[in-house]
């Protein structure tokens, strides 16, 4: 291993060149900050971040380094939201599971990666840990790979893995992951969980994400049996359900016996659980969330949430309004596959209302609004009030399902609104 200090690691890159930052709970934050500090001897670098979870905003996002670092978000994590929010970063729209492909066809041409990586094994091996993703195509496609060999870095098996031989600069660091807090489910999220739980056969495949309500649903599995864990981000909210045997992964089709995710993100307990765990697997997100290859699990149940959805059943997921908030992921992949599975289900899981107290569905989305998912795709929308099922309905069973799950506080006006966009179809009944 070519070890040495950051600053000396970051004077491999040069003016012109594009970089990838790995991201997840696992920013390699030393080299982001070695890289910020030179500045003002560089121009035109642009960095391509992904989804992640950083302690504060990324270093190289300050107005005096506008015009050195072009950032070009591939998912609108926290670090950066408030630098593209006011103009000086931009974002790339793509599904999660194509974007390998962009890197490898050369769209997005890579001159570098940084890393952050656990301490090689016996074999010489280092893992990306808790971050596969994008990270295993980055790694597949830059000339220089530059890596923060992290002894708080669990070492997780699959695609995630670099030789020491492959590694062109390295610094040690012992900086502790991002934790990110497992959100404790109110009432809402608890019923919300409750209906789409109760839909969930035994030995179902899991996809589900983060938060309050993904979080309330596997809370409600515990008592199922033979589940498996197929998904692309995995969270704290699953570790019951392995300690426990519910997920035991013994009726898929893909792997059996292995939990698979692209990414992890969650407390210390999730990364010690991860550390040289032999039937989980971290995998590059075009292997994830390939439509096709989700399909050939059985009864996929894909549950994801949103900003909003209309009465047609349009659902936005990334912006409010204008303004991205974070990025496609892989909602749309796991929809897809999820639709195609045999026994499949998908599910946009949300709360009737924002904590403001406007609706979350609505007659049409808001002005500007990103389309996610569309209202082609869409099988259950659920919420506190019950679940609409979509699949096989007309724009007016569709919209009169929707509004039957909103706040019943705007519900008349909800169905004013219909009957003003449907006519005489929406009296007939």
């Amino acid at each position: 291993m070519k070890y040495m200090s950051a600053a000396q690691a970051v004077q491999l890159i040069e003016s012109g060149d594009s970089i990838y930052i790995q991201g997840s709970t696992s920013i390699p934050e030393v080299l982001s900050q070695a890289l910020a500090d030179r500045g003002s001897e560089l121009h035109d670098v642009t960095i391509y971040a992904a989804f992640a979870v950083g302690r504060s905003e990324a270093p190289y996002c300050r107005k005096e380094y506008k015009d050195v670092f072009n950032v070009k978000s591939l998912f609108v994590a926290n670090n950066i939201r408030r630098w593209l929010a006011d103009g000086y970063g931009t974002t790339i729209p793509a599904f999660l599971g194509e974007i390998p492909a962009l890197f490898r066809d050369g769209t997005l041409p890579l001159d570098a990666v940084f890393l952050n990586v656990s301490p090689p094994n016996e074999e010489g091996f280092c893992s990306f840990g808790v971050s596969a993703d994008l990270a295993v195509s980055a790694t597949e496609c830059a000339r220089k790979v530059i890596v923060q060999v992290n002894k708080a870095m669990p070492f997780s098996y699959g695609d995630a893995l670099i030789h020491v031989s492959d590694i062109d600069a390295a610094v040690e660091v012992d900086d502790p992951l991002v934790e990110v807090p497992t959100a404790v489910p109110t009432e809402t999220d608890e019923a919300i969980g409750k209906y789409i739980a109760e839909m969930i056969p035994d030995g179902a495949t899991l996809q589900i994400g983060v938060g309050g309500i993904p979080n309330a649903v596997l809370a409600a599995l515990k008592d199922h049996r033979h589940l498996g864990l197929h998904t692309e981000a995995m969270t704290d909210g699953v570790l019951p359900l392995l300690e426990s045997g519910v997920i035991d992964n013994s009726q898929k089709s893909v792997l059996p016996g292995i939990s698979v995710a692209s990414l992890a993100l969650g407390s210390r307990r999730l990364y010690d659980f991860m550390d040289y765990r032999k039937d989980l697997l971290l995998k590059d997100v075009a292997w994830t969330n390939n439509p096709f290859r989700i399909a050939q699990n059985p009864k996929v149940m894909a549950i994801n949430s949103a900003v909003e959805v209309d009465l047609t059943g349009q659902v936005c997921a990334d912006s409010v309004g204008t303004r991205i908030i974070s990025g496609v992921g892989g909602q749309h992949d796991f929809m897809y596959g999820g639709s195609l599975s045999e026994g499949g289900k998908t599910f946009i899981a949300i709360s009737s209302m924002t904590e403001k107290g406007i609706s979350k569905i609505r007659p049409v989305l808001a002005k500007g609004a990103g389309v996610v998912t569309t209202r082609h795709m869409v099988q259950n929308v659920v919420t506190e009030y019950g679940v609409a099922q979509l699949r096989g309905k007309s724009l007016v069973e569709r919209a009169r399902a929707l509004i039957s799950i909103a706040h019943p506080s705007v519900r008349e006006e909800l169905e004013r609104e219909a009957f003003e966009r449907f006519g005489h179809s929406w009296t007939r009944g």
